[in-house]
């Protein structure tokens, strides 16, 4: 039990040795307390316990909002959905002005690898909400897709496009 609770504070711990990611830094609010390290989510307006995928989670909301132009107000995390009559919980979607879902995103820690489960994980999440672009990261690398659910096809783009492109 000693050593599962030292292993989980060592990743914690880690954290602030990363892989850099490929993502532009921001002025995150970390905190430690209680053998933890947490940080500020300006979404949930809480602390979180800073795992390495909500590391990758928090830059995509900074970079979104910064850099894209996506409202804060208009993000919702771990949205919940139910798929074959099973809860699960998307990672960010995005919503536009009036009130539809145009970004759906699936967040991964640095070390995980992006691989084809990943992107069916997010197309099955996407069988329920339906949403026209999709967003998989690792932090280190990114996929963009737009989905055109008439033709039933999809895809890949360079980069996502902003708020304004989309809504």
């Amino acid at each position: 039990m000693r050593f599962a609770l030292s292993a989980k504070i060592l990743v914690y711990l880690c954290m602030f040795s990363p892989t850099p990611l490929n993502l532009p830094p921001f002025q995150a609010k970390i905190s430690k307390r209680n053998n933890a390290i947490y940080i500020f989510d300006e979404l949930r307006r809480k602390e979180l316990i800073l795992t390495p995928e909500e590391w990758v989670r928090q830059h995509w909301i900074n970079y979104l909002s910064l850099m894209k132009n996506y409202p804060k107000s208009l993000m919702n995390i771990e949205g919940g959905l139910k798929l074959n009559d099973l809860q699960k919980r998307s990672d960010l979607l995005i919503y536009n002005n009036q009130g539809i879902k145009v970004v759906l995103a699936e967040f991964k820690a640095p070390h995980v690898k992006i691989t084809q489960k990943v992107f069916e994980q997010i197309a099955n999440y996407n069988s329920v909400h339906r949403i026209p672009y999709l967003l998989v990261s690792n932090g280190i690398n990114h996929y963009y897709c737009k989905v055109d659910f008439e033709r039933e096809s999809y895809e890949f783009l360079e980069e996502l496009p902003s708020y304004e492109e989309i809504s």
